[in-house]
């Protein structure tokens, strides 16, 4: 899949999302932003100890928020982190949703053009992949509506079902996003 919208290329893209050599990486995080398993693990199996230890030195943080930290080893110069979940807990739709936004954010400060997501709270998280790609291509259509540095983001799958799930949550937020517009200007 790939759209284009208000300037920003999305696309889906099947592999591991550390070998990307993009501006920035999401990382599947949780609010005290120690680095276990699933997507966290890779990027510190990858990445190097110190993603983990630059990350824990600013947190802890409340889930639904993101910070920025170095890309250590990676091709990625740096990983956002998004606290999908509390440690041990379950991750919800609007903490992903809200967290992806606060990415979007981070990465704008930074004047990063290019930054890559998998899903997140799936998985570990609890959260079902189609709730996950749901709350971010929603989060993504969000930013689309205002010019911006991000102008490509990649989703990241690591089978072919999460890439179709994320063209679909794509095309339903966009579809979304303009029956929204047109109900507003009807008022």
């Amino acid at each position: 899949m790939e759209k284009k919208v208000g300037g920003v290329l999305i696309r889906t893209h099947l592999g591991d999302i550390t070998d990307l050599g993009v501006d920035a990486i999401i990382n599947a995080a949780n609010s005290d932003l120690w680095m276990g398993g699933g997507v966290a693990g890779a990027i510190k199996a990858k990445g190097g100890k110190e993603i983990e230890q630059e990350a824990i030195s600013l947190g802890p943080i409340r889930p639904g928020e993101a910070i920025l930290t170095t890309g250590g080893k990676l091709p990625a110069r740096h990983v956002i982190h998004c606290a999908g979940m509390p440690p041990g807990g379950n991750a919800t739709y609007w903490n992903v949703r809200s967290s992806v936004a606060a990415a979007l954010e981070i990465a704008c400060d930074k004047g990063l053009e290019e930054i890559a997501v998998p899903a997140i709270g799936a998985g570990i998280g609890g959260l079902s992949e189609e709730d996950s790609a749901k709350a971010i291509a929603e989060s993504i259509a969000d930013y689309t509506r205002s010019t911006r540095s991000v102008k490509r983001i990649l989703l990241v799958g690591l089978n072919q079902d999460m890439c179709d799930l994320f063209a679909k949550a794509i095309e339903d937020a966009f579809i979304e996003q303009v029956m929204d517009d047109m109900m507003r200007e009807d008022e």
